[in-house]
Order: structure tokens, then C-alpha cells, then sequence
């Protein structure tokens, strides 16, 4: 069974850079051909899908946050992260890390495992 766990720091202050590490056990992230992705709900809204990193490492961003999102891997801890920069208060959320398949990336209501997700909330 594929098991997803975020790590996340809970509380960020406004302009400083966020890191989610998400864990992946019984797959390993190489394996052709998936894509694993970060998706965020803010609270009372819908999600959003930010951005993935393919099985081959060939990332994919929203329009909307590329110019402040990076996602990276460790694939000796079968681990990939999310980098977000200058957080504000409209970046609180419950994020996520999940399992997609190319060319399905971006449509998260396809992606089959996810994680439990991790509360960021940016405040003072």
C-alpha cells in the first residue's frame, strides 16, 4: 500500500519561505509513471493544485504560483518537498501531498493516494 506523510512546521511568519518534506512508503517515486503533487485548501474554500514533480523529475507548476513555488526530491529517502516563498496570510492552509499519473497531473480529483495533510497557518 502507497502511504504519503507530510511534515510541515505549523506556523510561519509572513515573508519567510515554507518547506513541507512529504514522505512516500510502499512505492517508490522513480517508478514510471507517476507524478507526485502538492495541493493546498485554504479554510472554508476549494483545493488547489500547486504543482508536482514527475517520476522522471520533470517538474509542473500552476500558473499562478511558479514564480514562488519549487518542488524537489531525495530519492535515497523517497522523499519529495514543497518550497513556497514570501508567504502572506492567503497561503494558510491544510496542504497535501498526493499520487497523480501523467498527463494527469494537474487534476487532482483523479489522484489516487494522498496524505493526511499538515495545518500551515502564516501569522505573526
Amino acid at each position: 500500500q502507497v502511504q504519503l506523510q507530510e511534515s510541515g512546521p505549523g506556523l510561519v511568519k509572513p515573508s519567510q519561505p515554507l518547506s513541507l518534506p512529504c514522505t512516500v512508503s510502499g512505492g517508490s517515486i522513480t517508478t514510471n509513471y507517476y507524478s507526485w503533487s502538492w495541493i493546498r485548501q485554504p479554510p472554508g474554500k476549494g483545493l488547489e493544485w500547486m504543482g508536482a514533480i514527475a517520476y522522471s523529475g520533470s517538474t509542473y507548476y500552476s500558473p499562478s504560483l511558479k514564480s514562488r513555488t519549487s518542488i524537489s526530491r531525495d530519492t535515497s529517502k523517497n522523499q519529495f518537498s514543497l518550497q513556497l516563498s514570501s508567504v502572506t496570510p492567503e497561503d494558510t492552509a491544510v496542504y497535501y501531498c498526493t499520487r497523480g499519473s501523467p498527463p494527469r497531473y494537474s487534476d487532482y480529483a483523479t489522484h489516487d493516494y494522498w496524505g493526511q495533510g499538515t495545518q500551515v497557518t502564516v501569522s505573526q
